[in-house]
């Protein structure tokens, strides 16, 4: 009777484990890098013809089932998926930037550390550590063993690997004959990366919480929604399914694959003294970058409000308590800024407003970075700046780490790659940029504006600026408030997106007749199904009555979402609009146009009509 009791509950055990399993996507097994596509100078086949219109987990699944498949390069623009047998661990390869690809490595190969034991560990150290050189498996000699390399259990050249499961990780024989075997001293991932102050800079490469729960993966919503896009929040990393702090809560955390467990506190080993990484310059008359350093004593907002004591729970209640953020000098109820906000702030101690910030409290003079600008395309800039617009600082363009370039003083001798200062010696349309020092972020564009005589804006009065075919309405429709405390407003080219309920989610504004621009925000990704959502044009209201005699409504066809950092999408109609008194497009202005001082502007949405 026990014996069956106990074959129940493993069953039970194991569905439940299954179900689990099973809200997972195969695309954790994959390390991805945005923008890139991985070249092999060497070979140029793959493991197969690339295949058009597949989804990028049908990629991934295929690659998973190959043993010789590594890695994929995937073409979002034509859903292209081309497998891989190598990775940017193997010899004649290199990373090329390309914006229509992303690149997915197996995180076994390119890991730097180890899961678990390191079983699956299928990096390239070759070295004990002792120091000793590894034996290549192959060979018996100096020392014989009873391994034979095969493709399943990754025994290659003379790589540490941890065939028997051995408790201390991947190891090796020896060329050392008198040496047997040594362990190589691969770190753990959560040991890996230490976790300085609260890890909001934490970027290493941990997947699992506490509980042993794997992560989700912060560009997928299921099985868990939640606001934390990777392009909405493209400087705070969200990488794959990595632990992350985006939100500044105690310690990077993750949302779990567990469909009950919406997210989780992740295991990382804390950083001691000499290990911390996070440098933050104290300042205490006025504050440098975004004032996390800052610890004056200034205990009022911009307005003068008194600020609440952070030890407090009264008036307002939070989770910045000074004992689970010691390392944010959060002390009396001074301003300051422990969630990486854009300046010192406080919470208030007035019910009706939360928090404000302290903007009185004066930017250190030498905190002031110079301006600097690029003429053109920025072939020709040759200033220091070396940070990204991330705030990222650069690699050194004669240095091979934390990335590999394919460009270096060596193959451009006449493109003044010094030191790590922001260079575009391949012509970028988009100006100056470099590799940078965040192994996740192989390259970005850096911090420097086009000269003001390159901009070449259009004057004010410009007779080049005509707005005679957009931008038009008759005044006499206009009879209700759009918005509360605005004004009764017409605007034509204001659209309403309808999900395939027709519930109204989000606005829009028509620019051309079969094209209205709106916000990424408002959609899950940028290959969202959006069969059955609509867009309805030629109401004032959310809920049209009779009186809207001109509605039109329209099905989406397509979704295309701009540059990450614009946060914008296009999304194209299945038929174009017909123009009337209604329905007309909104004015774009020529390119770099300069909208002058004092103009008055309008701005229309969808909201209530009413307090």
């Amino acid at each position: 009777m026990w014996k069956s009791s106990r074959l129940l509950l493993l069953l039970v055990l194991c569905s439940f484990r299954g179900l689990i399993r099973g809200q997972r996507s195969v695309l954790n097994d994959y390390q991805r890098s945005k923008g890139m596509e991985l070249v092999n100078s060497a070979h140029s086949t793959s493991l197969a013809n690339e295949d058009f219109n597949v989804h990028v987990e049908e990629c991934a699944k295929r690659c998973s089932e190959l043993l010789d498949c590594r890695a994929f390069d995937y073409n979002w623009k034509t859903q292209g998926c081309q497998l891989l047998p190598w990775t940017q661990q193997s010899a004649h390869t290199y990373i090329q930037r390309n914006v229509f690809f992303d690149l997915y490595q197996k995180k076994d190969y390119v890991r730097d550390c180890i899961m678990g034991n390191g079983v699956n560990y299928r990096g390239t150290v070759s070295i004990t550590e002792k120091g000793k050189t590894c034996q290549k498996w192959r060979l018996k000699s100096p020392h014989d063993h009873r391994y034979t390399p095969n493709p399943r259990n990754g025994l290659e050249e003379n790589f540490c690997r941890n065939p028997d499961s051995d408790e201390r990780g991947p190891w090796c024989y020896t060329t050392d004959p008198t040496c047997r075997h040594q362990v190589c001293g691969i770190k753990r991932c959560e040991a890996a990366t230490c976790l300085s102050c609260n890890g909001e800079d934490y970027r290493g490469m941990v997947d699992h919480t506490e509980s042993g729960r794997e992560c989700q993966r912060w560009d997928l919503q299921t099985p868990h929604q939640h606001p934390f896009w990777p392009e909405k929040y493209p400087y705070k990393n969200l990488d794959d399914n990595y632990c992350r702090n985006p939100d500044g809560s105690e310690r990077p955390w993750c949302y779990t694959t567990d469909p009950n467990i919406n997210r989780e506190y992740c295991h990382i080993q804390k950083c001691t003294e000499k290990q911390h990484l996070r440098h933050v310059e104290i300042t205490r008359s006025c504050f440098k970058g975004k004032g996390e350093g800052y610890r004056g004593k200034v205990n009022v907002t911009t307005s003068g409000i008194p600020c609440q004591h952070w030890d407090a729970q009264t008036l307002h209640r939070h989770h910045f308590l000074p004992e689970k953020y010691q390392c944010k000098g959060l002390e009396e109820n001074y301003c300051r800024n422990p969630d990486g906000s854009e300046a010192p702030w406080c919470f208030t101690t007035l019910p009706g407003m939360r928090a404000a910030f302290c903007f009185q409290i004066k930017r250190c003079t030498d905190d002031v970075e110079v301006e600097d600008c690029y003429h053109g395309n920025g072939e020709l800039y040759n200033g220091h700046v070396s940070k990204t617009r991330k705030g990222i600082t650069c690699q050194k363009w004669s240095e091979q780490l934390p990335h590999k370039p394919h460009i270096s003083p060596v193959t451009h001798p006449n493109a003044d790659l010094q030191e790590n200062y922001c260079r575009n010696p391949d012509r970028d349309s988009h100006g100056p940029w470099c590799y940078t020092m965040d192994p996740q972020t192989q390259f970005d564009y850096c911090a420097i504006k086009p000269c003001a005589g390159d901009s070449k804006p259009f004057p004010i009065g410009d007779t080049g600026v005509l707005f005679d075919e957009c931008g038009k309405r008759d005044d006499r429709l206009i009879n209700e408030k759009r918005i509360v405390g605005g004004q009764p407003g017409n605007s034509p080219w204001t659209v309403s997106l309808r999900n395939r309920e027709g519930v109204h989610f989000c606005g829009g504004s028509l620019v051309k007749e079969q094209w209205v621009i709106s916000t990424r925000q408002c959609f899950t990704s940028c290959d969202a199904d959006l069969s059955g959502y609509e867009v309805w044009l030629g109401t004032l209201f959310k809920k049209p009555t009779s009186s809207d005699p001109q509605k039109q409504v329209i099905s989406i066809s397509k979704i295309v979402c701009g540059p990450s950092e614009s946060h914008l999408v296009m999304l194209k109609l299945e038929r174009p609009a017909l123009l009337n008194s209604r329905v007309a497009v909104i004015c774009l202005p020529p390119e770099r146009y300069i909208v002058p001082e004092d103009t008055n502007c309008e701005i229309a949405g969808w909201g209530e009509t009413r307090a």
